[in-house]
């Protein structure tokens, strides 16, 4: 992980962008701020060869949105767990923009990624940061998900 003082939410996203993409590049100098990089991207089953001049192509997605916590109890946690949460690398997937922004802050289900061989697996990753954070999810929601891996 690359440390720096307050520039948290830049590290982070170099993080998950190093975690998760192939054929790195990086600043000259710095072994954390990816330039360029290939990405696989789950949500819609395409590479993307992706260049921080285009940075938008590449989004972070919070697989469960802040504004979705925020209304199932985190508006109650303090500022550090809040933190936690966006910052939180099980909650954080670097995916295709424009796919990302279709989401907003849907839950499973108003929206489910389009690639639908890997709809169960995000609807275990969800499941998975609602556990870890011990937030519950809408009965639309977890019947969605269940539905998603057959259940």
């Amino acid at each position: 992980m690359c440390i720096a003082i307050g520039r948290g939410i830049e590290i982070t996203r170099n993080d998950v962008l190093r975690r998760d993409g192939e054929d790195l590049r990086f600043r000259s100098g710095s072994d954390c701020v990816v330039t360029a990089m290939r990405l696989y991207d789950p949500y819609t089953g395409r590479t993307i060869d992706w260049a921080k001049s285009r940075a938008t192509e590449v989004q972070i997605d919070h697989v469960m949105p802040l504004s979705y916590d925020w209304q199932m109890g985190a508006s109650r946690w303090p500022e550090g767990r809040r933190q936690a949460i966006a910052n939180d690398p099980l909650n954080l997937m670097p995916v295709d923009g424009p796919t990302n922004g279709s989401k907003g802050d849907s839950g499973p289900a108003s929206w489910l990624p389009p690639n639908k061989s890997v709809r169960c697996s995000y609807a275990v990753r969800f499941a998975q940061v609602s556990l870890k954070y011990d937030l519950p999810v809408t009965a639309p929601d977890k019947e969605m998900m269940l539905r998603q891996c057959g259940g």
